[in-house]
């Protein structure tokens, strides 16, 4: 048996996830930023020390206090581009038809269990319409959509649709695969209005978002979820 301590945390196996720039990694014998500096090495943060023009002890520059103590650029991502080091953004267009291609997948399904339970919307005498069986198949739409979309997207960041296309969605943050929350917070914004009215309406705008969204191609519910969709 060994004795070796178990190692903490496990080895990220997301093979989608961004990697850190290069450099020395903690442990490799760098030191440490709160070391004490050698003899003449400046301050211990590596920049000039806080006076009349010589900056923040934080390495900010600018304004009153030095500038953001964190490090802030635009857009809260320490001035780094948070698309560094992931594949290109998707096409919105091959978006699109990636979703509808997942709609009419789970469609069908929506159209065999309401069939099965008798709670289908449609029929040709508009006077014949039940609201309550109208109200239940757009409830078991919604939730159909939504669990395919949080399984499938926490899986692999592809929909069926998505992997026909080359494209997955990812975390904005780190490029990682997103976790079952992400996923589910993702989906609820997207499909939830299916159970109530303006199902379509709100799929396009929410969907189409992403026409015009700058700098991340991101759709209403990307926002939510802090995703973007990229290419395979």
């Amino acid at each position: 048996m060994s004795t070796e301590p178990p190692q903490y945390p496990p080895p990220d196996d997301d093979p989608f996830k961004k990697q850190p720039p290069g450099g020395p990694s903690p442990g490799s014998g760098a030191g440490s930023p709160y070391d004490t500096p050698p003899p003449g090495g400046g301050a211990p943060y590596g920049n000039t020390p806080p006076g009349p023009g010589g900056g923040s002890p934080y390495g900010g520059g600018g304004g009153p206090y030095g500038g953001d103590p964190y490090g802030g650029g635009p857009g809260g991502y320490g001035g780094q581009d948070p698309l560094a080091g992931m594949p290109p953004l998707a096409d919105s267009g091959k978006r699109v038809l990636a979703r509808i291609i997942d709609m009419v997948l789970v469609g069908i399904v929506v159209w065999l269990l309401s069939w099965l339970f008798n709670t289908s919307e449609y029929d040709v005498d508009p006077d014949k319409v039940d609201t309550g069986r109208s109200f239940g198949q757009s409830l078991l739409a919604a939730v159909l959509y939504m669990a395919y979309d949080t399984v499938m997207i926490s899986r692999t960041g592809q929909t069926l649709g998505k992997k026909l296309l080359g494209m997955r969605v990812a975390n904005l943050e780190d490029g990682a695969t997103p976790g079952m929350q992400t996923a589910l917070a993702r989906a609820a914004v997207l499909w939830l209005p299916f159970a109530f009215c303006c199902a379509c309406v709100w799929t396009a705008i929410c969907g189409g978002w992403s026409f015009f969204d700058k700098p991340y191609k991101q759709g209403l519910h990307d926002k939510a979820a802090k995703t973007v969709v990229v290419s395979v």
